[in-house]
């Protein structure tokens, strides 16, 4: 890694994503506008973005300056980093069989009804060690830097007992050492109902509320908590006591809800002031009203419902009614193998009918206000974090979205710092 003081890039095509430190998240209309300056400057010292504008604007004794680092990027452009605010990336292997199950006609229940899914995950999670854990999930994280995510939160989840809990909030702890990638975790123990506990949901609920929240606080091994609110997990009387415990210890609420069915994870998610609610594919008119004037980032999850097959969220209504919308990756082993926010941002567009402005807003400031972080990171503006990327030679904004096989990241800039990869 280049740890250059300051870094001046020169000849941007079009400089993408132009914000401002108080605006920290877009909604309804104003989705659709993307400031973007061409034929642009961006200088960054330190870790943090100190000014832009156009080539014609900037001071030429800059070049002259000792220590700077200046990169042309003539026929390149510059988009703030991707902030992916839902992932379950710590987990120890995949789950291709799995995938056979689902071409064949099995669903996401009957999968796991038959010990799959979540509860395989978290077999496997239990024989690997830490070590092992870290040493995997660093690969993906490598992997998704290079295609231009700069933020991103993982949940635990595949532990579903005290012990393997901890142990993937360790290892999440420890990623957050090793990498350059801004990281936030999130404590989901109710990922799903361990088979010990089956017929026995309440005890399982006890046994997050008396022992894994106050262990995990006491550790300080999370940012948030997180429920899977919906049919056949924990219910909306199950989460409200689980969020409730967590937000005694300081976890801000985020929310698994409407996935499978209208299952009022929504409206608990509002109650409790989650910072997301997330998946939503069950979003109805008073799903949207209870979301409208709240401070919840309604959170979808192209990947999970391409790869499941599942029914689409209404993106394009919950829009026009005034709503923000993030997109995030939910990269895990089982409903979603990929991080590639290049691609969710493709699945926006084509999938959920958002504009590429839209999609770009969507997968930038908003997927970092539901990480918390929109005040320095998700858009270009002085004062916010560097962590952008410039492209390969584009000729538009929209190829982004458009060239959904192709890889268009050239560089990483991650904390004013260029990544090699």
């Amino acid at each position: 890694m280049n740890n250059t003081n300051r870094l001046l890039i020169t000849n941007i095509k079009t400089l993408n994503g132009i914000g401002s430190l108080e605006t920290r998240l877009v909604a309804g209309k104003k989705m659709s506008e993307w400031n973007r300056i061409d034929d642009a400057y961006l200088l960054t010292e330190g870790s943090q973005i100190s000014s832009y504008g156009l080539m014609s604007e900037l001071d030429s004794s800059l070049f002259d300056e000792e220590g700077i680092k200046v990169i042309d990027a003539r026929g390149r452009m510059v988009f703030p980093s991707f902030c992916d605010s839902h992932t379950h990336l710590v987990y120890a292997g995949s789950r291709e069989i799995e995938y056979v199950d689902k071409i064949k006609g099995l669903s996401y229940e009957e999968i796991a009804k038959r010990g799959g899914g979540i509860l395989n995950s978290a077999q496997r999670l239990h024989d690997t060690s830490e070590e092992e854990l870290v040493e995997q999930a660093l690969e993906r994280l490598n992997e998704i830097i290079r295609y231009g995510t700069g933020a991103v939160e993982i949940k635990s989840g595949y532990g579903l007992n005290t012990q393997d809990e901890m142990k993937m909030l360790r290892v999440i702890h420890r990623l957050k050492m090793l990498s350059p990638l801004t990281i936030k975790s999130t404590f989901l123990g109710a990922h799903a109902v361990p088979a010990d506990y089956k017929g026995k949901q309440d005890e399982y609920v006890d046994l997050i509320i008396n022992e894994m929240i106050p262990q995990v606080a006491s550790a300080n091994l999370a940012d948030f908590i997180d429920v899977f609110c919906d049919r056949g997990f924990f219910t909306p009387d199950d989460t409200e006591r689980i969020l409730m415990a967590g937000m005694k210890y300081g976890m801000r609420p985020k929310i698994h809800a409407n996935e499978l069915d209208y299952s009022g994870g929504i409206q608990v998610g509002v109650k409790y002031n989650a910072l997301s609610v997330d998946h939503l594919e069950f979003t109805g008119d008073d799903e949207i009203a209870t979301l409208l004037g709240s401070e919840t980032m309604p959170t979808l999850l192209p990947g999970a419902a391409f790869f499941l097959n599942m029914v689409h969220a209404p993106a394009r209504k919950m829009i026009e009614a005034g709503l923000p919308i993030a997109l995030a990756s939910d990269f895990n082993p089982g409903s979603s193998p990929s991080g590639n926010m290049q691609l969710i941002l493709s699945m926006g567009c084509i999938m959920f009918r958002m504009t590429p402005k839209e999609a770009l807003n969507a997968c930038t400031i908003n997927g970092a206000y539901a990480m918390g972080i929109s005040d320095q990171y998700g858009s270009i503006a002085v004062g916010k974090k560097a962590n952008f990327f410039i492209t390969k030679p584009i000729s538009t904004m929209e190829f982004m979205p458009y060239a959904y096989g192709s890889n268009k990241v050239e560089t990483a800039i991650l904390n004013g710092a260029i990544v090699s990869f």
